[in-house]
């Protein structure tokens, strides 16, 4: 076996129908020429030698110059085969023509059809113009009546909101005017309530209050009955404990002062040394039944600082003799 070169062991294999390919294209090529050469000697005819003079007796003015209308968009043609070119049959130049003489009537006839033709087209423009004019004016007229009846829209808008804010506010202004009617009505109402309550609240304390003197009154009579005895001489609302009244020893009144003044409790100034008078009952224990102011001392705090005091204390001390006398005028003085 031959050894195969490197070279074309690395050349790429030839694509398969490349033979038949060219050959078909050879074919259609010599089908193509054929077809030319016939389409050729089927068209080609005797072309006739023709001559021609030109000549005019005058002179020719040139026409005004044309007006430029747009050419219409070119059609496209339609695709033929291409044939080759036929020889032209040759053609004799014609003779010189001779000078002609000028003819003034001819010029004057082309200058009246341009002066014509130029007023015609102003005649045109302007009908254009008015025309214009005109679809302008119209336009312009159809703009204003639109601006003004969305104008008049916007103002009926406007106006219907402000009606309707009215309306709204009226209604906001009623409803608060009711409101504040009613709330009126409604703090009378409680104030009325109050008051009613509050009367009654007092004519329960009154009741309550005239209920414990009422107590306290039957307690002091119970104690007097208690304390009575045969053969006592003293009043009948005498509440001592020994058959005959005696009077308190000379320190006495020293021990109720001191057992007394120490629930005095007041914070204010008084101006010279107020005296409040106080009847004191007490029963032979020495427990306090009641008491009473029975002369003030021109002032009310000090007046009530002394009958709270009393109300403190609760127990009267006993004398040296192991009574306590019943009733006693006590005085104080918040300078004492």
């Amino acid at each position: 076996m031959h050894a195969v070169p490197d070279a074309l062991i690395l050349t790429p294999p030839r694509p398969p129908g490349t033979v038949r390919a060219f050959g078909l294209a050879l074919i259609a090529h010599g089908l193509l020429l054929v077809a030319l050469v016939i389409n050729v000697q089927w068209k080609q005819t005797e072309s006739a030698t023709v001559e021609a003079e030109l000549w005019s007796s005058s002179v020719q003015m040139a026409a005004p110059k044309a007006v430029d209308v747009p050419s219409p968009p070119p059609v496209e043609a339609p695709r033929l085969v291409p044939t080759p070119p036929r020889p032209l049959a040759k053609v004799q130049p014609p003779p010189p023509a001779p000078t002609p003489a000028p003819d003034m009537k001819d010029a004057d006839i082309a200058l009246e059809r341009a002066k014509k033709k130029r007023e015609a087209e102003k005649v045109e423009q302007a009908q254009q113009d008015k025309a214009d004019k005109a679809k302008r004016d119209k336009l312009e007229r159809e703009k204003a009546l639109k601006a003004q009846k969305a104008e008049e829209k916007a103002q009926q808008k406007a106006e219907e909101e402000a009606d309707k804010k009215r309306a709204d506010d009226k209604r906001l202004k009623d409803k608060k005017i009711a409101q504040d009617k009613q709330d009126a009505l409604d703090k009378k109402a409680k104030a009325a309530q109050d008051a009613k309550d509050a009367a009654k609240d007092d004519a329960q304390k009154a009741k309550a209050q005239a209920d414990a003197k009422t107590q306290a009154a039957q307690r002091a009579e119970n104690l007097k009955r208690i304390a009575g005895m045969a053969g006592a001489t003293g009043e009948a609302n005498a509440t001592g404990g020994t058959l005959k009244s005696s009077a308190p020893s000379s320190g006495y009144g020293g021990r109720v002062s001191a057992k007394v003044k120490p629930n005095i409790v007041s914070t204010d100034t008084f101006d010279g040394n107020p005296a409040a008078e106080v009847e004191v009952r007490s029963a032979f224990d020495g427990s306090i039944l009641s008491r009473k102011l029975l002369k003030s001392s021109g002032n009310k705090a000090w007046d009530d600082a002394v009958l709270k005091a009393i109300d403190k204390t609760e127990n009267m001390p006993r004398d040296t003799d192991g009574r306590v006398p019943s009733p006693m005028i006590l005085t104080f003085r918040p300078k004492d």
